[in-house]
């Protein structure tokens, strides 16, 4: 009755059936893995965004495949602040990035052709192409001293039939940016290979540096989409607006635009209210920034403080984002050990081959965490490992 493409393991792995246990239970917990920022005690102008949804237009239907001009004018604002031109023409609202994911998937691919992703990298890709018949090939990021594109192992799984790469701009989980060389070499790659680039940036604004971090949507050699959106920039979850732009060849472009128009119109999903109040929405990604940047600075800091008495566990090196990686000694299974650490000390925290780490020995954490539940949670982790493998 049902199609292959959903035939997934519908049954709960083990560490989320435990979870499940013990919050039922209500034993204490803390939970290094808090990414949801309205949970997070972060402050927002909850005035200013109520009063954005009050507003007569929305009385009104004007149905617009791409998205009102106004909140598509919204978005060129967000990107010219960031120095990078992109026309209204090019953009597409939708109600959430894998939305968009699933309009590209569907202008790029025929049943059985390819898409490379990045390992590590985020598990939603696995079940967007399911639903949409794509095979995923995975090229690896590397780390020494920091993480990188192996861009040798990139180009080498390309095959005739992939018609796409997802680069995550920075990556999640791994927090690292593309390198003005590797967008550089990837737009060569790709346009060389005549195949498409699709640019997750929805962690963009999140640099711990300094500098703004560059934007696929700046560059013009090869047909590349930019996704993007107020659930992480604004911390708007909830508000569920999204976006897709391309760029690239004027020819490439104009072809693209012209069929995903039609692909939009098929499902015209965008609301008016979340449209009209577009551009107060995205104003607030300047408070929640700086209140990201506190906690993400504090946070690291006391991992480097905590982690500096000892020499089991060891920080990988992060340039943004909303995760750290924790590099930890094993003498079994990564799932055995987050398994002990619920189970018997009330510690939360994701293995690593959630977000396919090639190997155990690998931890994520939240970033977003609040510092003094982040604080308490590694002090149980490193007394944990002291007790568990300074004698081996």
């Amino acid at each position: 009755m049902f199609s292959q493409r959903t035939s997934w393991n519908l049954e709960l792995n083990a560490l989320s059936v435990a979870l499940a246990e013990h919050r039922a239970a209500r034993k204490p917990l803390i939970d290094l893995t808090r990414s949801n920022p309205t949970e997070c005690g972060f402050h927002s102008d909850s005035q200013q965004l109520l009063a954005a949804l009050n507003n007569a237009a929305n009385l009104t239907y004007e149905p617009d495949p791409q998205g009102l001009s106004q909140a598509r004018e919204a978005i060129v604002e967000y990107y010219s602040s960031r120095n990078c031109r992109v026309s209204p023409r090019d953009i597409f609202l939708t109600t959430s990035t894998s939305e968009a994911y699933s309009f590209l998937f569907r202008l790029l691919c025929n049943p059985g052709d390819e898409l490379l992703i990045p390992q590590p990298g985020y598990p939603l890709f696995n079940f967007l192409g399911d639903l949409h018949d794509v095979s995923l090939i995975r090229y690896p990021l590397l780390y020494d001293h920091g993480w990188q594109i192996d861009l040798h192992a990139f180009e080498r799984v390309i095959t005739p039939r992939t018609r796409g790469v997802i680069v995550v701009h920075p990556n999640n989980p791994t927090g690292h940016f593309c390198t003005p060389a590797e967008i550089q070499q990837i737009s060569k790659i790709c346009s060389t290979r005549q195949i498409a680039i699709i640019s997750d940036e929805v962690f963009l604004d999140f640099n711990l540096r300094d500098n703004l971090a560059g934007s696929f949507a700046s560059q013009s050699e090869t047909l590349t989409f930019t996704l993007s959106g107020i659930s992480k920039i604004s911390a708007l979850p909830q508000m569920k607006v999204a976006w897709l732009t391309a760029t690239g060849p004027e020819s490439l472009k104009q072809q693209a635009t012209a069929r995903l128009e039609i692909i939009a119109d098929t499902f015209l999903s965008m609301n008016a209210p979340m449209q009209h109040a577009l551009s107060v929405f995205l104003q607030q990604r300047h408070h929640f920034r700086e209140q990201w940047r506190r906690r993400a600075q504090s946070n690291l800091a006391q991992f480097d403080t905590l982690l500096s008495s000892q020499t089991l566990c060891t920080r990988l090196e992060t340039e943004g984002g909303w995760y750290v990686v924790l590099k930890v000694p094993l003498t079994g299974s990564s799932d055995d050990l987050v398994m002990e650490l619920l189970t018997v000390h009330g510690v939360y925290i994701h293995p690593g081959h959630f977000y396919e780490f090639p190997t155990d020995g690998y931890l994520v954490a939240s970033l977003l965490t609040p510092e003094a539940e982040l604080s308490a949670g590694i002090t149980v982790l490193l007394d944990v490992f002291q007790k568990k493998y300074s004698t081996n």
